[in-house]
């Protein structure tokens, strides 16, 4: 596998950002956008079938390898939601819009029953058709405020607190995030397994 380049199935420019800092300076990561402004239909109900979903198409549009990531929030009390729908959770209006939604079905409900995970599956893909994709999973584990708190980070930073620094992840400075997100540890999974740790 030509590992000098990957194209990136996303248009967001934060996560390209991110997950370049995490995979270091030896792989280039391309995004997407370079190719095509056409986001594919995310039909999956999964994040590993989105993740799949999305890096299958990324490397049919740019002719290269393609790393997927499909990430969101799973609120406990919520049963998993927004989970795979945690980009549009708010129909698409955005991230404040997302925030806004989920504090107000969780208005009522106490601290301890506030407990949420962030998830993140990345998915490599050789080609379009590869048969074998590589799939590493990481969970970040924390709650959800009561209001939004800090200025980093984008999504749903500013309502995760995080317990083993006593902040929100958009409080975090960016290099710890990259250490301890849920981004960070299926990126450090997935180094191991490219021989790049």
């Amino acid at each position: 596998m030509n590992l000098q380049q990957l194209v990136l199935a996303s248009h967001n420019a934060g996560k390209l950002k991110e997950l370049q800092a995490m995979l270091g300076t030896s792989v280039q990561l391309r995004s997407i956008g370079e190719f095509s402004q056409v986001e594919p239909e995310e039909t999956g109900l999964s994040f590993v079938e989105n993740a799949i979903l999305k890096a299958r198409n990324a490397a049919r549009i740019s002719g290269l390898p393609a790393l997927a990531d499909d990430s969101g929030l799973a609120v406990d009390f919520l049963g998993g939601a927004p989970g795979i729908y945690s980009a549009r959770y708010a129909d698409g209006k955005g991230d404040a819009a997302n925030n806004a939604k989920l504090l107000e079905a969780l208005k009522d409900v106490p601290e301890a029953e506030r407990g949420a995970q962030f998830v993140c599956v990345l998915a490599l893909v050789r080609h379009a058709d590869d048969p074998l994709p590589i799939l590493c999973e990481g969970l970040w584990h924390g709650r959800i405020l009561f209001q939004a708190s800090g200025e980093h980070g984008f999504g749903y930073d500013p309502l995760f607190w995080v317990p083993e620094r006593d902040c929100s992840s958009a409080e975090l400075a960016p290099v710890d995030k990259n250490q301890l997100s849920h981004r960070a540890r299926a990126m450090a999974l997935l180094r191991k397994r490219l021989g790049l740790a």
